[in-house]
């Protein structure tokens, strides 16, 4: 929650200064997003590849345990297609990358803005960034708060699919606590895997 709080803070300071122009023309060409993406992903890379239960999850891996990661993609991405038609100022790719963030909203937003710029213009791909933020930081506060009703109401799987990508580390808490600790490597095991899972549908939706 106060991760999301920060990010909210920090995309409100940098609205801020790029209307009153406190920053360098150099600050806001497209050289700049590309390398704090490609700096993102690195990141990414590493957090994984620390995790010192990596090598258990990898252990415990069976091709039951896929179906949980893929039922959070499947449902996503079916009901962001659905909510393409009650928006029809958006094509229903653009929903779908939107919703192909998981919960992952750093790396979604960044990089919806950065494969629409060219083909839709900049103001079209910093509004649909902007939308992939919030409804990705919305995810995530939905999945701490709403856990326990989740689990009472959907089962214990429940909030692992609605936290998307961060049940590797920001809802990983909340799920041990209500679904579990028995279901700590699914979540971790899901968390990794829909975490990869980003950069390739918000490629793919992006490209139509």
């Amino acid at each position: 929650m106060k991760g999301s709080l920060t990010v909210i803070g920090f995309f409100l300071l940098g609205v801020l200064l790029g209307y009153i122009h406190c920053l360098p023309e150099g600050m806001l060409g497209n050289d700049l997003t590309s390398w704090i993406l490609y700096a993102l992903m690195f990141q990414v890379g590493i957090s994984i590849g620390c995790d010192k239960k990596l090598k258990e999850i990898l252990h415990s891996i069976t091709p039951k345990l896929l179906l949980v990661p893929l039922a959070t993609i499947g449902g996503t991405l079916a009901f962001s297609a659905l909510a393409a038609c009650f928006l029809s100022q958006w094509s229903v790719w653009n929903c779908l990358a939107v919703g192909s963030g998981f919960a992952y909203y750093s790396l979604s937003s960044l990089l919806i803005t950065e494969l629409l710029t060219p083909k839709a213009g900049p103001a079209l791909a910093a509004e649909l960034g902007t939308i992939a933020l919030m409804a990705n930081i919305m995810r995530e506060i939905m999945a701490l708060l709403l856990a326990p009703l989740l689990v009472r109401y959907f089962g214990k799987l429940a909030p692992i699919c609605a936290g998307g990508a961060t049940t590797m580390d920001t809802t990983l808490p909340v799920i041990t606590q209500y679904a579990g600790k028995e279901l700590v490597f699914v979540a971790l095991f899901h968390g990794i895997l829909v975490d990869l899972s980003v950069p390739f549908f918000v490629s793919l939706f992006c490209a139509f």
